[in-house]
């Protein structure tokens, strides 16, 4: 929620919009007092021939908890002083004359600035700032008017930095125990907006998203009785510690922690879990009783890349990738466009394990890739999929499901179709859910306007029946697109995990009424739903704008969700984040484009504010989420407004919506964009209409460049992995050709040069006025640099206003921990320079050379 700088607790200084000068520390968090001991002094000197003396307690290890939850404040007199307590002094024990105690406060800054810390004790004291330590005072005075200030120079970027003093107390006696806490800018940063406060509360920063205890994954068990949880705990630095446990699901006690190196998950029959550990030579595998915590092998030595174990138990279906040779020497051949991926040259192959005999068949051959889609409950059957590359026609591929008589391996060919992906049996096994994209079963799903070609990326259900063949299109009127399903077991319908707009929801599909239901779930963005196989509850993890990823369980009976894992709550707890509010407006064909805006930290509504701008446009919805590679909650923490919206050719909100994206690259796309730019500051006047930034990323990233050729609205630019030039991303981006079948569906640059030329942004550099910011990894092999490159250099030779920055050995996404942290200050001190006039920022990470 949106938190006024007035409600602010803590805040001591209130500034105006002019220079600041020193700015006094008044009030501090404390810590109780700690009594330390010197230590009993077996020889004079340690192996270094050092002597131990009193500022050597100083180095005594204390949790910084004990002050950061403490509720005891020490308030300054009217000249800014602190009078500090003396230690505690016990004369039973003569040792006991020294305490440490630990004092704190917070340093919140509106911009890149610098600043001098100085602090005046009479006591010895250590100063850290984010858990770091900067400067030591080993020596004591006797009055404050005899102490010798410590002067910290630090830099300050728009976050909140954590100041803790560690002092070092002595029993009471005549001397003074005191301190003086000021802060000044420099003279070059006296504009910076400094606050000095003991608010916990503080604003969401990058580190918040890449940091902290969080959810993984969750999943139940058949009879619902147990859950797995996953969370990983990633510390200051980029360290992770994961950890898997088995809890009761009524309880929610933990039954059991797994070793970090397995990962066990449920069996389909029974409440045991499987896993693996390494054998002599291969892999050996295990189950694990729930109920008993009793652990059995039941494999020995065997070589899988995965394994299915079959729902009675008696037999496993293992995967084993095998590859076609590679060429010797230097020179290779290049098989097919795919093969430039890597992955092109593997083929899996399907094996039957017999657990009680311990024999091993092989049941696939060939060259052909081979996957496992479903095994029917009472494992007889199973339905195996093969995807043959077909170059010539689009969707490039074709693919076909067969049905394996296991006992027999007797196969039927079921399916033959190019936009099929996905089958899995009904729970009599008599009938399959398969899913597809529109075009599936020559277009009998199709929901589109005449002209139209069917977005292949907006995946579609039908239902087959196996023995007549016959498909029915359940959701050829249902405008969500759906990413999973599960048919239960248990109640015999079908559970749609769907794009719904700008959320994910889940459905319930009634087969015998043919009637799609939402469930309500307490998330914006619902992830793993999963129905226990024998039982009326289902697991299911979610997230939003405002929340991480939380773990429930829910009863399909009343319609009820419990929380079972938070672990993000605490770190959470302290964040002040933005208000997001949806906002749609009308564009020029009438359709109803949805977006949603944040507003800034300690938004006041008097004020004008930057705006900032982002989309992907490359189908999927910009998703409702806290945790996200483009973070908008923290840009509007670091003070701007953020709009965000969804344009034609989002999936999510039906077929004929999603089409729009076909053969367009930019058209309708772009000019929505705008036009929903112009009528938000329009119809808000606290956004300064004349700084407005807009940032999006691979298909958003193109966006980026080919709105700077249709409009100058925009007053900075930031393009990440963004397509320049269509035609040379169709031939050089690993999948380009691929993506570009959807995309531009039946188009080539030899047939359609217009397309490939007149939507390329490259192709009109000159209209780019927007001072433009790419931003590339330099081993992306999605969308590759020379996209960045071209754009670089044709910006470059006309003189415009151009960045380029290379994140080294990252692909098309920024996952390296540090990498990660530089490559957003990037992006942040960018806007900062255009959107606020303050360059410092950009100046400090990059000077002229």
């Amino acid at each position: 929620m949106v938190r006024l700088a007035i409600s602010m607790i803590g805040i001591l200084l209130c500034f105006n919009m002019f220079s600041q000068t020193e700015i006094r520390v008044e009030k501090m968090k404390a810590s109780p007092l700690i009594p330390v001991y010197m230590p009993v002094l077996i020889d004079s000197t340690d192996v270094e021939k050092k002597t131990f003396e009193h500022k050597d307690l100083l180095k005594t290890r204390i949790d910084f908890s004990e002050v950061f939850q403490s509720n005891d404040l020490l308030k300054a007199d009217t000249a800014g002083v602190f009078v500090l307590p003396f230690a505690p002094y016990d004369s039973k024990i003569p040792y006991r004359d020294k305490a440490i105690q630990l004092l704190s406060f917070s340093i919140d800054a509106d911009r890149y600035c610098k600043a001098t810390l100085s602090v005046t004790s009479t006591d010895r004291m250590e100063i850290y700032v984010n858990n770091k330590s900067e400067k030591t005072k080993e020596t004591k005075e006797d009055s404050l008017s005899k102490a010798n200030a410590i002067q910290l120079d630090i830099t300050l970027e728009p976050r909140r930095y954590d100041i803790v003093i560690k002092r070092l107390a002595s029993v009471k006696n005549f001397d003074e125990s005191k301190m003086k806490i000021s802060l000044t800018p420099t003279k070059n940063d006296s504009l910076a907006q400094l606050s000095v406060s003991t608010n916990a509360l503080r604003r969401v920063t990058i580190q918040d998203i890449l940091e902290g205890n969080r959810l993984t994954s969750g999943t139940i068990s058949p009879s619902g009785n147990y859950f797995l949880v996953s969370t990983t705990n990633t510390l200051p630095g980029g360290k992770s510690v994961s950890v898997t446990e088995l809890r009761a699901t009524d309880s929610n006690q933990t039954l059991y922690r797994f070793a970090s190196d397995l990962s066990p998950r449920w069996t389909q029959g029974k409440d045991q879990l499987t896993y693996s550990r390494p054998g002599l030579t291969e892999k050996n595998l295990y189950l694990l009783d729930a109920a008993t915590l009793e652990e059995k092998q039941i494999a020995e030595d065997i070589k899988f890349d995965s394994y299915v174990l079959s729902p009675a138990g008696r037999f496993l279906l293992i995967r084993i990738k095998e590859e076609i040779p590679a060429d010797k020497g230097d020179l290779k051949r290049t098989l097919s466009p795919s093969d430039r991926a890597g992955s092109f040259r593997g083929r899996n192959s399907l094996y039957l394990y017999d657990l009680a005999t311990k024999t091993e068949q092989r049941i696939t051959f060939g060259r052909t890739d081979t996957s496992l889609e479903d095994i029917s409950f009472d494992s007889r059957k199973a339905l195996l999929s093969v995807r043959e590359e077909d170059i010539t026609e689009r969707p490039f591929s074709k693919y076909t499901l067969y049905e394996m008589d296991l006992l027999t391996l007797e196969i039927d060919t079921l399916f033959t179709d190019p936009f099929l992906n996905g089958a899995q049996y009904s729970p009599d096994a008599n009938r399959l859910l398969i899913t597809g994209s529109g075009e599936a079963f020559g277009g009998i799903g199709l929901n589109i306007k005449e002209g139209q070609i069917s977005n292949t990326y907006d995946i579609q259900a039908f239902i087959a029946d196996k023995k007549s063949k016959a498909v029915q299109p359940i959701t050829k009127n249902f405008d969500p697109n759906i990413t999973n399903a599960y048919w239960s077991d248990y109640d015999k319908q079908i559970y749609f995990s769907v794009e719904d707009k700008d959320r994910t929801s889940v459905y319930v599909y009634d087969v015998n009424t043919a009637a799609f239901k939402k469930l309500d779930l307490p998330e914006e963005m619902i992830r793993q739903f999963q129905p226990a196989k024998n039982a009326p509850v289902a697991l299911y993890g979610g997230e939003g704008t405002n929340n991480a990823y939380r773990l429930y369980k829910y009863d399909l009976k009343t319609g009820k969700s419990v929380l079972l894992a938070d672990p993000f709550q605490k770190q959470l707890s302290e964040l002040a984040l933005s208000k997001v509010t949806d906002w749609n407006f009308t564009a020029s064909d009438g359709t109803t484009i949805e977006g949603r805006y944040y507003l800034p930290y300690e938004f006041d509504p008097q004020k004008k504010y930057p705006l900032i701008v982002y989309y992907y446009g490359g189908t999927s919805p910009t998703p409702r989420v806290f945790e996200s590679t483009y973070p908008l909650q923290v840009y509007a923490a670091l003070g701007y407004v953020v709009y965000t919206l969804q344009p034609s050719g989002t999936t999510g909100f039906g077929q004929e919506f999603a089409a729009r994206h076909v053969n367009a690259w930019g058209e309708k796309t772009a000019d929505e964009i705008i036009a929903g730019t112009q009528q938000f500051c329009r119809e808000h006047n606290f956004v300064d209409s004349t700084k407005i930034g807009c940032i999006g990323a691979s298909y958003g990233g193109f966006m980026t460049q080919f709105l700077q050729t249709k409009t100058n609205i925009f007053a900075a630019a930031v393009s990440h992995a963004g397509i320049s030039n269509i035609t040379s991303y169709w031939g050089e981006g690993y999948w380009g050709y691929a993506y570009s079948g959807g995309a531009s569906a039946g188009s080539f640059p030899w047939n359609n040069p217009r397309l490939y030329t007149e939507q390329s942004p490259l192709f009109h550099a000159d209209k780019i006025n927007t001072p433009l910011l790419l931003l590339h990894g330099g081993a992306d092999t999605n969308v590759p640099i020379g996209e960045s490159i071209q754009m670089f250099n044709a910006l470059r030779i006309l003189g415009k206003t151009v960045e380029f920055i290379t994140v080294e050995g990252e692909n098309h996404a920024i996952y390296g921990y540090q990498k990660r942290i530089d490559w957003n200050k990037t992006i942040d001190a960018w806007f900062a320079k255009w959107l606020k006039n303050q360059p410092e920022w950009w100046q400090a990470l990059y000077p002229e050379r």
